[in-house]
């Protein structure tokens, strides 16, 4: 610490590299990609905030936290991809000192929130399926707003240790970081110090914060579908094992890629592609807000009601004859 508090800060501002074995022929379709990712998730996830505030029959706890699911990515996508489709369609990679260290704040701080809900709504469905007749009185909307509610204070916990100790670090040389974001590995290999015991205890709030609502995660999933098993006839097992795939499919992608990434840092002898390990970060980052809102919302009996009810009456209204009269 006596070396940090010798030498002082004199980066002014963080240049985000991106993928580094990119060519430069690829910069303006690498844009388009991620345009079309950014508007299909907010769009899709708006739609679903859009459906919950219209239709009072969707404001109950199932929905609730689907909804705050929908808003925590769009706030992701919203903190993560402008700057991407900056820097490869406008060549734009600068990123001030201060404004870089509040992305990556936001950054750890949806990532963590994502992970709280995913606990939250599996919390539910198990208090549903295994008890399912003390659920309206044990799953209210106001319990679920609780939950929710504290989901999007806590979450700020982690992040904003990790971000108020690494602060104070000095920053005087490179600044360029191989991500597409500011994220705590990328900014913490760029200090001008020891910074092995910022990594640790911000490596270590990082697997805190995903295994812990992992393994309840598991626990509730477990549970249910040994409840499953025990009650429900094949036709009721064939729907909640379908439902409880999907669900688990894409806590793995949210989850796997990342113990994944944070331990090839920690390990020395794992030496990993830079390419590599952005394409897995953007992978658990961008895929499953985009998959969200068809997976948890869409593929539930409610909301496909309401939305063919607006189509057909969208169609009926695009298909009445205008009569006009003539008056003589």
């Amino acid at each position: 610490m006596e070396q940090a508090n010798q030498t002082q800060t004199t980066v002014k501002e963080f240049f985000i590299v991106n993928f580094p074995g990119l060519d430069f022929q690829y910069y303006k379709l690498m844009g388009v990609i991620f345009f079309l990712i950014y508007v299909t998730t907010v769009v899709g996830n708006s739609l679903l905030v859009a459906l919950f505030f219209i239709e009072r029959r969707l404001q109950k706890p199932m929905y609730i936290v689907m909804l705050s699911l929908a808003l925590s990515d769009i706030g992701f996508c919203t903190v993560a991809l402008p700057k991407v489709i900056g820097r490869y369609w406008l060549d734009d990679g600068a990123i001030p000192f201060h404004i870089c260290f509040f992305q990556r704040f936001l950054i750890h701080y949806f990532g963590t929130l994502n992970s709280l809900i995913l606990l939250a709504m599996s919390l539910d469905r198990y208090l549903a399926i295994c008890f399912p007749l003390r659920y309206p009185t044990l799953m209210t909307n106001r319990t679920m707003g609780a939950l929710t509610g504290f989901s999007w204070v806590s979450a700020a916990v982690s992040p904003a240790i990790s971000v108020g100790i690494s602060t104070p670090m000095p920053f005087c040389g490179p600044n360029r970081i191989i991500h597409c974001y500011c994220d705590t590995m990328s900014i913490i290999s760029l200090v001008c110090a020891d910074a092995r015991q910022i990594l640790s205890v911000s490596t270590g709030l990082a697997m805190f914060v995903l295994l812990v609502p992992l393994i309840l995660i598991l626990s509730s999933y477990i549970s249910i579908i040994v409840a499953v098993l025990k009650v429900a006839d094949a036709q009721g097992r064939q729907k909640t094992f379908s439902t409880c795939a999907t669900q688990v499919c894409i806590i793995s992608i949210y989850y796997l890629p990342r113990f994944g990434v944070y331990l090839s840092s920690l390990v020395s002898y794992i030496n990993v592609n830079p390419d590599l390990r952005i394409s897995l970060t953007l992978f658990y980052s961008l895929f499953p807000p985009l998959l969200n809102p068809l997976i948890y919302c869409y593929r539930t009996t409610e909301i496909k009601d309401i939305l063919s009810k607006w189509f057909c009456r969208r169609n009926a209204i695009s298909q009445t004859p205008i009569v006009t009269t003539v008056s003589k």
